[in-house]
């Protein structure tokens, strides 16, 4: 695989990628460690050159951070509009979370004067105004686009259709809605058609580029790790601010952010490789670097390492388990490891075939340090309902093999009911939620929200799921899928006809999703519902496979996240 840098010093020590091809596909992705023993001398001395240019990207790093967070105190007094436009450039470069206290500041201030509906005159300023407002929990209700229909109809004016960033904006803002505001679904429709239509007549016009990535990536919709190279590259600054500041800062943390991921992913082969299970079971997927993509994309802040490299844990069992449901047990075999599992005690491997202790032995092992290792940093072990949550995933996997070795193919709700559990969502969500030090206080009542939002979320998957053109992982073994389901029940329907219902499904899953995030963000911590917005953000990447069975957008993703510089976007 071609880099476009040299290697840093942790790259050259540590791992490096192999795959049979330019894009990520289902069984190309390979990590190693190599072993450091050979390694000391070289090892010290790279580690000593490194240490030093840390040192000075640090004392840099945090001279910007400083400049930044001053001009966010002081020169929004002057144009608050400049303000939030500083806080949607960090967003959507990746870098807020060093200027939370900021922003919150700065949100707090056009939430309580209510200027999305006094201050701001524009479809772009007022579009802006109620986005960041939303995206951080604050309920501002929808109506405030009323002020840009005619008053003779109750439609938006045709003079909208010639402001290209009010359009952009207007759209941008839609994607944020919930279900019932109907505002919101006349916004992005008017909008949505406007943009399309200044795309066919002006194909090659300047901001026909930036048209191209709204529509395909609206913000809210879309990892900001994942198109922030895009927008830096089209970053042209702020009135007050100066464009190599913000895309230095950016660049900078980019750097030292990747380090980390480099480190962790590196732990994370070491500890996949010390289990075996690859070697034992030749069939099961091998793709630590995938499995760790889902928690480097969910959890941003480099800070929540330790977070990332105990979710990764997690969902590489989602994976394992689903291939020895996949494409290795019998229905019978299936049953004995789903009772185990639902009992969760070692002696249960006395009743396992030889092929699934290895398996269910790491699991146990694996999921009680977790539960352990969350019992150190918070004081309490949450081991019980996290073992329940794997308990649930096997049984819906069980109910799964079931209907598929019987030949029956069940309802599409029926499908739907079982498949938000077998997506393994709610596996996930739940390690996160006491990972992140949830759950302590008040636990039925933020259980209850964080399992609101794993439901849109699974519902999100499990659908793009079934949407995919490959088959997942190009594996022999048996898959369900919504979209046959639901032909099975509406004869009368095509294929291109059940597909467009799940695509207007997922549309409806998302308002739902950003209806229980304003009520989590209301109630608890803000990490686990933007994690949570994350996850479902991270699921086109990885099921949008090409012709080649291949996942380009993961690749491009994966390449900019551990290996890619990003200075050398920056024109």
């Amino acid at each position: 695989m071609a880099m476009s840098r040299a290697l840093s010093p942790s790259q050259y020590l540590c791992m490096h990628i192999t795959s049979t091809g330019q894009n990520v596909s289902s069984r190309n992705i390979q990590v190693s460690c190599r072993s450091s023993n050979k390694w000391s001398v070289q090892e010290d001395l790279l580690r000593a050159n490194s240490s030093y240019n840390q040192d000075r990207l640090n004392t840099k790093f945090a001279g910007l951070v400083k400049d930044v967070k001053y001009a966010l105190r002081t020169e929004g007094n002057n144009n608050r509009l400049d303000n939030l436009a500083s806080v949607d450039s960090l967003q959507r470069m990746g870098i807020e979370y060093h200027f939370q206290e900021e922003i919150e500041s700065i949100l707090q201030k056009e939430y309580k004067e209510s200027a999305c509906f006094h201050k701001y005159k524009t479809p772009f300023e007022v579009s802006l105004c109620f986005r960041l407002l939303r995206q951080e929990g604050y309920p501002v209700p929808a109506d405030v686009f009323e002020k840009f229909k005619n008053n003779d109809g109750g439609k938006f004016g045709l003079n909208l259709s010639q402001d290209i960033s009010g359009l952009i904006g207007l759209y941008e803002a839609a994607q944020v809605g919930v279900e019932g505001e109907y505002i919101l679904d006349e916004v992005a429709n008017f909008s949505g058609s406007h943009l399309n239509a200044c795309l066919a007549n002006n194909g090659s016009c300047v901001q026909a580029r930036i048209i191209k990535e709204t529509l395909k990536y609206p913000y809210h919709k879309s990892l900001a790790s994942y198109k922030a190279k895009s927008f830096i590259r089209n970053f042209k600054g702020i009135n007050g601010w100066g464009r190599s500041t913000l895309q230095e800062l950016a660049n900078i943390d980019h750097f030292l952010t990747q380090e980390i991921h480099q480190h962790e992913l590196c732990q994370v082969s070491r500890r996949w490789r010390s289990l075996g299970l690859a070697e034992d079971l030749k069939l099961l997927r091998d793709q630590p670097l995938k499995w760790y993509a889902w928690p480097m994309a969910m959890l941003a802040a480099p800070k929540m390492s330790q977070q990332r490299i105990e979710l990764e844990k997690c969902i590489s069992f989602i994976y394992v388990i689903d291939d020895i449901f996949d494409v290795y047990g019998t229905v019978e075999e299936l049953t004995l490891f789903t009772e185990a599992v639902n009992r969760w005690e070692l002696d249960a491997l006395a009743d396992l075939p030889e092929y699934m202790r290895s398996p269910y032995k790491a699991l146990y092992d694996t999921i009680n340090s977790i539960g352990y290792n969350i019992y150190k940093t918070y004081g309490w072990n949450p081991i019980k309902n996290l073992r329940m949550t794997w308990a649930s995933l096997c049984n819906a996997f069980l109910k799964e093999a079931k209907w598929f070795a019987s030949g029956v193919i069940p309802t599409a709700d029926e499908y739907l009911e079982n498949g938000l559990v077998s997506s393994g969502v709610h596996v996930v969500s739940i390690h996160m939620f006491y990972l992140l030090g949830l759950g302590l206080t008040n636990e039925s009542s933020h259980l209850e929200d964080a399992s609101a939002m794993s439901s849109s979320v699974a519902m999100i998957l499990r659908l793009w799921d079934d949407l995919g053109t490959a088959k997942d992982e190009n594996q022999e073994g048996n898959d369900g899928s919504y979209v046959e389901c639901y032909m099975k029940g509406h004869e009368d329907a095509s294929t291109e006809l059940a597909r467009e219902h799940v695509a207007k499904l997922i549309e409806d899953e998302w308002k739902k999703l950003n209806k229980e995030h304003l009520r989590f963000m209301s109630r608890s911590s803000g990490s686990f519902s933007k994690a949570s917005l994350n996850f479902a953000r991270m699921v086109p990447l990885m099921y949008s496979y090409d012709d080649n069975q291949s996942l380009p957008a993961l690749q491009e993703y994966i390449n900019s996240m551990l290996y890619d510089d990003l200075s050398m976007s920056i024109k």
